[in-house]
């Protein structure tokens, strides 16, 4: 099923096709002289996707506000829908990332069917333990799996083991669990009983997944708790992963770091020991950690590709990341981001795929550190656009995605069908 007028997106393909594969055969010369095939670049770049996630068609907010937008989802097949035009128009993103409750239905057959007829599957679901939802028995104020009293623990691993059903009849193989556990004054919990009790709930979630599942540990340094996260950054998450074992793996998103820490370093250090589980792409400037993806620092975001292409052809043990957007996106459309976004993850591993790396260990081994970097810039400062352009081309998807989508009008078109809610409450979605 396609919801983007077919004849749009051949008309708005036509007006750039020449110009696209003259570019390509430019960049194919280009490469050639560094001994890269463009077409092998190509292939190699097809083989990459990324989730979206289910919650990332709504218009966000903030902690102070939430302005809704025009044809926001109504429940879970709208957002379905929306995703499914991301698909069609990017051609990169095939699977999507349930959230729930969010996200529950009441026949799961159906909610799979309907994705399929967008060409669309199932990756990883989400809790839900940081928020009370109606009709909840016990609050999550005081946190969840880390809870001081045990009955509130339990409601939280029963709520995992819940998405764990879901997600088989879902097809998933993954739980994601990041939870707001933590502490907003000094003394207010004890740092260590507190990391007990979620690796205690964490055991018996763990316990609960099939044999070819994964749970998939987020952590975040600060918000909702602000002075001090029960799992709150990669090393109590790596420590935690390795408590309980083979199927447990540590998740980074982005965004959830201290300053200038070096994510690239984290990536390789994960990756080292089998514990990478994979990615929530977005990006930050200050304390923020749901901008777009590549909107402020695309180099790092070639780094930390660079470290994952590297892991890739040395055939690291234990290696297959999840990729998936996660995003909050308040002042523009969430599709036109979300669009956007896949563009720029996508474009970021076509760079690190053009890495000399023979060169670059050599230059590595020999202490020559400005030829070594140099070399890195060489990739990241080739333009790729002309390969990932041809590659939409040949998947019949749009070479400009965005152009496509307003020249449809289908934001305006669903806006009709689906009554805007008007909102200025806080929240994050």
């Amino acid at each position: 099923m396609t919801l983007i007028t077919t004849s749009v997106v051949e008309a708005s393909n036509a007006a750039l096709a020449q110009a696209v594969r003259e570019d390509y055969a430019s960049l194919g010369q280009q490469l050639a002289r560094r001994n890269l095939d463009i077409d092998v670049i190509k292939a190699q770049a097809g083989t990459f996707a990324v989730a979206l996630p289910s919650w990332g068609v709504g218009t966000g907010g903030t902690r102070f506000a939430r302005f809704a937008g025009i044809g926001e989802p109504r429940n879970v097949f709208d957002k379905i829908a929306d995703c499914g035009v991301v698909h069609q128009l990017t051609r990169a993103t095939p699977t999507v990332s349930p959230h729930l409750p969010w996200d529950k239905a009441t026949d799961y057959r159906e909610l799979r069917e309907h994705a399929a007829s967008f060409g669309l599957g199932f990756d990883c679901v989400n809790s839900n333990t940081f928020q009370d939802q109606p009709g909840q028995l016990l609050s999550y104020k005081f946190g969840s799996l880390s809870h001081a009293d045990a009955a509130t623990r339990q409601q939280a691993i029963e709520h995992n083991i819940e998405c764990i059903e879901i997600g088989k009849q879902l097809g998933s193989k993954a739980l994601t669990v990041w939870v707001g556990d933590g502490s907003n004054l000094p003394g207010q919990s004890n740092f260590t009983r507190s990391f007990e009790r979620y690796l205690e709930s964490c055991r018996k979630i763990y316990a609960a997944l099939p044999d070819d599942w994964n749970v998939f540990l987020e952590h975040k340094m600060f918000e909702p708790a602000f002075y001090s996260t029960v799992l709150q950054d990669w090393g109590s998450s790596f420590l935690a992963a390795s408590t309980l074992g083979d199927k447990a793996r540590c998740l980074v998103d982005l965004g959830h770091h201290a300053p200038n820490v070096n994510i690239e370093m984290i990536v390789a250090r994960l990756v080292q020991f089998g514990k990478l589980a994979g990615f929530h792409f977005n990006d930050s400037k200050y304390g923020d950690d749901d901008l777009d993806s590549g909107s402020i620092n695309p180099y790092q975001l070639f780094l930390i590709f660079n470290e994952l292409v590297d892991a890739a052809a040395r055939g690291a043990a234990n290696f297959e990341p999840a990729y998936m957007l996660d995003q909050s996106h308040n002042v523009t459309d969430p599709i036109e981001s979300l669009m956007n976004s896949a563009m720029e993850v996508q474009r970021a591993y076509t760079q690190a795929l053009l890495v000399d790396r023979s060169a670059l260990q050599q230059f590595q081994d020999g202490n020559d550190a400005l030829s070594a970097t140099r070399t890195l810039k060489h990739a990241y400062t080739t333009d790729v656009a002309p390969i990932l352009a041809m590659l939409r081309l040949e998947r019949g998807a749009a070479i400009d995605p965005i152009a496509a989508y307003r020249a449809d009008g289908y934001r305006a078109r669903v806006g009709a069908q689906r009554p805007a809610v008007r909102s200025s409450g806080g929240g994050i979605v």
